[in-house]
């Protein structure tokens, strides 16, 4: 389950709109808007670099913060949209929601594959195949899990696979998609040994075909008539 709820440092930006947000990017800045929680919204500027590091280090999306702005109470929140420049991939623009620990939101949670090495279908030369690398959940703002958890030890045999009923979903999170058992990862032959079967099928196909006219003189027979 989630830990201590890390720090997240802003400043209040003065001034809204296009102009306000160009400037605060001059200044090696990230404009960024807080909304939610039955009061205004709040216009931020967060440190380039330090917005950069934290998306790096990944799960930022699914990550609640306690967020710091001087004047303002310490809030709960947790990002809901991070926009980026289209040619350089960098954040441009951030929107931050206001969250009680009680407040029930839809988070994608990571997908941890453990004892990948104890595996008996990786063991028989399977290859790992991941569906999925994270599922939707409905989660508590307080009780975000850091991840779900994939036992590959389980699988025996090439061509087993982990749906999502393999997984323990955390006390008190529930799943979005519940209607079918949908797969997480599979365990299949390596591609060699899929070419291999697959010629051995079209030899296969090939000995079955007829050859014509090898039957009773026929193409022959027919030949030999229509030249006399």
């Amino acid at each position: 389950m989630a830990g201590e709820v890390p720090d997240l440092h802003a400043q209040e930006r003065t001034g809204t709109g296009k102009g306000a947000a160009r400037a605060a990017r001059r200044e090696g800045m990230v404009p960024g808007i807080v909304f939610g929680g039955d009061v205004d919204p709040l216009p931020i500027n967060i440190p380039f670099n330090k917005l950069l590091k934290s998306l790096k280090a990944g799960r930022f999306k699914s990550t609640l913060f306690n967020l710091k702005v001087d004047g303002h109470d310490d809030v709960r929140v947790i990002c809901r949209d991070v926009q980026r420049d289209v040619v350089k991939d960098l954040p441009t623009h951030l929107d931050l929601m206001r969250l009680r620990r009680t407040t029930k939101i839809n988070l994608f949670i990571p997908v941890e594959f453990i004892n990948e090495e104890e595996c008996p279908a990786l063991r028989k030369g399977g290859v790992l195949t991941v569906i999925r690398n994270e599922v939707e959940l409905v989660v508590t703002a307080g009780d975000i899990p850091e991840t779900l958890t994939v036992d590959l030890a389980k699988l025996e045999d090439i061509g087993d696979t982990a749906t999502i009923s393999d997984i323990e979903i955390p006390a008190g999170a529930k799943l979005t998609i519940t209607d079918r058992d949908f797969m997480i990862c599979n365990v299949s032959a390596p591609s060699a040994l899929k070419s291999d079967a697959d010629d051995e099928d079209e030899d296969t196909d090939a000995a079955e075909v007829p050859v014509v006219g090898d039957e009773e003189g026929g193409e022959a027979a027919d030949t030999e008539s229509s030249e006399e």
